[in-house]
């Protein structure tokens, strides 16, 4: 007898699951500093011809001024998806002068963190709200852990196919709880398997001496001449203990089993007092050095691999929101920024993210205990600091594997996805894809972290200097991009008016941020507990 997931990959080549496959939507956020022509980061403001950083849809910046954040529209296309983030590239370019995008996730060079100016949006409450999170993620990490960029794949699926899976099923409970359910499964199993991700595209081996230049306790070797930091087998430094993972946040387990508790775990860390930042101010005589004193300003902060999300209403809490209509998709953050794509990724990328997703939706998903989700860790920082590690070995539910011949199993099991895949786009990209990525795993020397190694030690440079060139090379790239009169219009119109819809917030402001916030954590408050 087949077994379900057999049996889910028997049903690919129907028509109507071709064309789910055909309407899967995704969305790329995608992560740049700006710095200058030398490659230091650019102190200058976020330009006003880029529009609202607070209003814009597609250009904002996320910690910093200088680290900009850019944001397709949700698309069943992937060619789509590209091009327009190709032409939010090329207009920036048009108006940031001679400043350039850095072209990896471990940042350019960096001062101390007074000279990490923090992002900025205006006087509304939300704007204020913004920046009072921000300047809390500064005293509790550091500004330069904030210099990070990377990118988040926002994944969906179609209506349609939830509403088949939901018939398929019985029908049980109501609709969009399935949904949730089924989402919650895809991330459960995503945290099983990320660390494959991790080898297979991770480009951060290494740092810029400057990221670290008030630390001694980073666990990193000299390269060369000592001006950078690295691990001979590190795959994605971002994701490890030098990235976005926190001594705080070690011990906090948020639980993916159900909906409810993701929502209470979650909650509480938001809601709890944390005695390591009780001495930063939240609102004492106006100071406003953070939002709360809690582990958790709000839910942003957790730095997990994977969240699921809704689509947030204004002044809307995220969860309030998952709690009343349910997960509507997933967001991928484990995507470093690939040097050597002018992207940052690819469409051969994208067509393997599809494909390890769907792979992780549908495959058996039981409940993780806290037993399994020390394995899920401790496997991610041994990728993450020794991913290409000759004969290293993972935890599995049986015992230690080589991750070798367990990343060739997880590969091989989905190929019948990726040529279903294959079938719905008339391409043969998704098994083209899926065998760049066998060969990875045969050849680690084919990894993007391999290859910056490689160029560092081959070219006799540093991590900046490698940075750098490929940062000035797609500069050059993108500014001979001529975008159309049309598409010059469209991007000007779009900065004007999110620089009116900013005004006109400001200028309906009515409550005090006091008050503007007790209502914000009032919805925390008030959520059902499981």
């Amino acid at each position: 007898m087949s077994s379900p997931f057999q049996q889910q990959m028997a049903s690919l080549r129907q028509p109507e699951q071709q064309e789910m496959l055909r309407n899967i939507g995704r969305g790329i956020e995608k992560e740049s500093l700006r710095v200058n022509p030398a490659g230091f980061l650019a102190q200058t403001p976020h330009p006003a011809a880029l529009g609202s950083a607070l209003m814009h849809s597609s250009i904002t910046t996320d910690y910093s001024e200088a680290l900009m954040e850019f944001i397709t529209p949700v698309s069943t296309s992937i060619e789509e998806s590209l091009q327009t983030l190709e032409d939010i590239h090329s207009f920036v370019y048009s108006r940031i002068g001679d400043e350039i995008l850095w072209s990896t996730s471990m940042p350019c060079q960096l001062g101390d963190d007074k000279d990490i100016p923090v992002a900025q949006y205006g006087s509304s409450n939300v704007a204020t709200m913004k920046t009072v999170y921000r300047y809390g993620l500064g005293h509790r990490y550091g500004r330069v852990m904030q210099t990070i960029a990377g990118i988040h794949y926002n994944f969906s699926m179609p209506q349609a196919y939830w509403e088949d899976a939901w018939r398929s099923a019985g029908k049980p409970g109501c609709l969009q709880d399935y949904i949730s359910e089924r989402y919650l499964g895809l991330i459960r199993n995503f945290r099983r398997y990320s660390w494959l991700l991790i080898y297979l595209f991770g480009a951060s081996p290494a740092v810029c001496g400057s990221f670290l230049r008030n630390r001694d306790n980073h666990g990193l070797q000299p390269f060369g001449d000592g001006h950078s930091l690295h691990l001979p087998y590190g795959t994605a430094l971002r994701m490890g203990d030098l990235g976005y993972n926190s001594d705080a946040q070690k011990d906090l387990r948020i639980c993916y089993n159900s909906l409810p508790n993701y929502v209470e775990t979650l909650r509480q860390a938001i809601m709890q007092p944390h005695p390591d930042y009780a001495r930063f101010s939240c609102g004492r005589g106006g100071d406003y050095q953070q939002l709360n004193d809690s582990l958790l300003q709000i839910e942003n902060e957790f730095y997990s691999p994977i969240r699921p999300k809704r689509v947030t209403r204004s002044g809307e809490t995220p969860l309030h929101a998952l709690t009343e209509r349910g997960i509507e998709y997933i967001e991928v953050r484990c995507v470093d920024v690939s040097p050597f794509a002018p992207l940052g990724l690819d469409a051969q990328e994208i067509r393997f993210l599809d494909t390890f997703l769907l792979f992780c939706l549908f495959k058996d998903s039981p409940p993780c205990d806290d037993a399994e989700q020390d394995g899920m860790a401790t496997n991610m920082e041994a990728v993450v600091s020794r991913g290409r590690e000759p004969g290293l070995r993972l935890r599995t539910w049986s015992g230690e594997r080589p991750l070798a011949d367990w990343g060739k199993d997880l590969l091989e099991s989905m190929r019948d996805i990726a040529e279903a895949l294959n079938t719905a786009h008339d391409s043969r990209g998704y098994t083209e894809s899926l065998r760049e990525q066998l060969a990875k795993i045969a050849d680690p020397e084919l990894t993007p972290s391999a290859r910056v190694l490689r160029e560092m030690r081959e070219q006799g440079l540093p991590f900046f200097r490698v940075g750098l060139g490929y940062s000035q090379r797609w500069a050059q790239q993108f500014r001979e991009h001529a975008l159309s009169p049309e598409k010059i219009t469209a991007f000007e119109e779009q900065a004007r008016r999110s620089l009116q819809a900013q005004a006109e917030l400001e200028a309906e402001e009515e409550i005090s941020f006091e008050q503007y916030l007790a209502n914000f954590y009032e919805q925390y408050a008030t959520l059902p507990r499981p």
